[in-house]
């Protein structure tokens, strides 16, 4: 199942988004066990990511190191020193303060950080991010006051919804936002955006990067734990 999943959105996602541009899977693992990832590695994944700090930091430094790691849930001021200088990237920066925290701790480790800005896209209370009419500035302060913090782009997720012209219009106008920001920016390399749910409709419409689990490694068992035991 694994292997015939991967190669079939492996296949899908060559083809590129509708400009072109090459796409970014990331391999969402949550809950997967490291024997599953690396299984999935071995299988042309190049890229895996973790929600949760606890469960990075117990799979860390057992996953296959051709992977690059990233990650990409919620983020707390008081765990970023356990990520800073260990991912590739983190997706998730939904604040200035988060920024400066993982500034300051990357400048105590002589090393930078890359990151993507979060966007509150469909303007949810349930959800972090910064909302279209106050990022510009929150990335403008940051660029100019974070110089051990790199922000490559930028990082959404779309509401749950029924309705594919106000799913596509959410995804043109972050899109809009991040041509915008890498006209001004040249470190903007990626748009972050789409999930298993909806990334055929991201993908369509200007995202270059998807996050996808159930995709890949199939329906997850919350009963158990990511060493498959009860």
């Amino acid at each position: 199942m694994l292997e015939e999943n991967l190669k079939k959105i492996i296949t899908e996602l060559s083809n590129g988004n509708n400009l072109g541009e090459k796409i970014t899977l990331v391999g969402a693992s949550k809950t997967m066990s490291v024997e599953v990832i690396n299984r999935a590695v071995k299988l042309g994944l190049k890229v895996v990511a973790e929600n949760k700090v606890q469960e990075f930091r117990e799979k860390t430094e057992l996953i296959d190191k051709s992977a690059s790691q990233h990650f990409i849930g919620h983020l707390q001021t008081n765990k970023v020193k356990y990520l800073v200088g260990k991912v590739d990237l983190i997706h998730s920066v939904d604040s200035v303060k988060l920024a400066q925290e993982i500034d300051k701790t990357a400048k105590k480790l002589s090393t930078v950080q890359n990151v993507l800005i979060e966007i509150n896209v469909g303007g949810e209370l349930s959800k972090s991010g910064f909302d279209f009419d106050n990022v510009k500035n929150a990335v403008s302060e940051i660029s100019k006051t974070c110089a051990n913090v790199k922000i490559k782009g930028l990082m959404a997720m779309l509401p749950k919804s029924e309705d594919n012209e106000y799913l596509t219009a959410l995804c043109k106008k972050t899109r809009a936002l991040y041509d915008e920001f890498k006209a001004l920016y040249s470190d903007f390399e990626y748009l972050s955006m789409g999930m298993s749910n909806d990334y055929k409709i991201t993908v369509q419409n200007g995202s270059n990067m998807v996050r996808l689990g159930t995709t890949i490694f199939g329906e997850r068992n919350y009963g158990e734990n990511k060493n498959g035991n009860i």
